[in-house]
């Protein structure tokens, strides 16, 4: 067997493996959450196919979606009692929730959801209502205004945001993630790495959309998924540097003496990565890529260093690119820094470390801190200029899945600090 293809599992032992994670999350995430929030209670409602971002993380492993109306609630009795999981549902959800609901006694959904609350009475009910972050803004409008409506005035009042627990669940990784996560971006970079070599590319025959629908259709065969479409660009002497990111990127030939840059992200066991690498296609006579793109590199590497030193746990996101932009400047590198947390969503919840095109810093986004056991992919980009394309400037556009443990930063499978080069010899 391939030994990338036996990283990947059965689909029965990926779904065990979900719902042994899934079964750690809720009862370890949750309690510590709510109670950091100090929120006594915790309603998550969606209909089938329109689900909340966090109640799809919720599901057991063999349900692809809500079944009818799914309201799942999380009522904290304290330290001693804990949290109860409930489902005001017509089933119970896996073994994570037990039903709460006899629809023969009371037909209504809303009203049993009024009625369990006012039997056991809490201070602050959260649900999943954010103006700042998509992933914690799950709770439609019609599903709120018909939990207002059925709710007496008392308990409308005591209605606050989730925004702080949907997007603490979402970016908080277990121990028992991280045991397999490195793993599954090693699966990632092996793939990059082949699609980097002769199993895809033939330069003067092979384009750049050739080897992005190769990645497609090699991710496919090993039974994962791509969460966006793969991008392969070229950087060539006598062509300028783009610096719009908004545009698509049009195909070309691959030939000798390119510089290739990939970017490209798979989703398994509900974990996504996101990966930019970079590879020279060698000119006929030469054994290695040119100094200059290779000092290049080692520039970009050095950015990824200044980003990674600044980030510590409770600075926000806006303050951790602001010293790293400092401290590129004052190193004369000309950079770029747009991180982003990753895990159940490639553009994951949590602090955003700039945005390509809002280097000044985020509103919002970007003044959530950074807390402990979260991760990232440390995406940023260098422009270099190359002694040997007579000193035209390329960008070394790199991004590496790394995690956060509230002290320092590793990378999850290393990162790319020496270019690939093909033909491989």
């Amino acid at each position: 067997m391939d030994p990338v293809e036996s990283i990947v599992l059965p689909m029965r032992e990926r779904a065990e493996i979900i719902n042994r994670w899934l079964e750690t999350r809720l009862d370890e995430v949750v309690p510590m959450l709510m109670r950091r929030e100090n929120i006594d209670m915790w309603v998550i409602s969606a209909r089938e196919y329109n689900e909340d971002p966090v109640i799809r993380s919720m599901l057991p492993a063999t349900w692809q979606a809500a079944r009818r109306r799914t309201i799942l609630v999380f009522h904290d009795r304290g330290p001693d009692e804990g949290v109860d999981r409930l489902a005001i549902a017509r089933y119970d959800v896996g073994r994570f929730f037990q039903t709460a609901w006899d629809k023969s006694e009371q037909p209504d959904q809303w009203a049993r959801l009024a009625s369990l609350i006012e039997d056991r009475d809490p201070e602050r009910i959260a649900v999943n209502r954010s103006e700042m972050f998509a992933l914690a803004d799950g709770m439609t409008d019609t599903e709120f205004g018909q939990m207002q409506e059925a709710l007496s005035p008392t308990y409308r009042d005591r209605i606050v945001s989730g925004q702080k627990l949907a997007v603490g669940w979402l970016e908080t990784r277990t121990e028992e993630e991280m045991q397999v996560y490195p793993q599954i971006v090693r699966l990632a970079h092996a793939i990059i790495a082949d699609g980097l070599s002769g199993q895809a590319i033939q330069p003067g025959v092979t384009t750049t959309e050739d080897v992005q629908w190769w990645y497609r259709d090699r991710i496919r065969e090993l039974g994962v998924t791509a969460w966006f479409h793969p991008s392969v660009s070229i950087q060539r002497q006598g062509t300028g540097a783009d610096n719009d990111f908004s545009s698509d990127e049009a195909t070309a030939t691959i030939e000798p003496g390119d510089l290739l840059h990939v970017d490209f992200g798979i989703t398994y066991l509900r974990l996504n990565t996101d990966t930019q690498q970079h590879a020279y296609v060698l000119r006929p006579g030469e054994s290695a890529a040119p100094e200059g793109l290779s000092e290049a590199l080692r520039v970009g590497n050095r950015l990824q260093d200044l980003l990674t030193r600044e980030m510590t746990s409770g600075r926000t996101g806006n303050e951790v690119l602001e010293a790293t932009l400092a401290a590129a400047k004052e190193e004369g590198i000309d950079a770029t820094v747009y991180t982003h947390p990753i895990g159940y969503h490639g553009h994951g919840a949590g602090p955003l470390i700039g945005l390509w095109d809002q280097q000044g810093g985020v509103p919002g986004r970007g003044d959530h801190p950074l807390y402990p056991n979260t991760a990232y992919s440390i995406e940023l980009n260098a422009q270099v200029a190359i002694p040997e394309w007579d000193n035209q400037k390329i960008r070394i556009m790199l991004e590496e899945d790394a995690f956060f443990d509230g002290n320092s930063v590793r990378y999850l499978d290393g990162r790319q600090t020496e270019l690939y080069v093909l033909p491989r010899h």
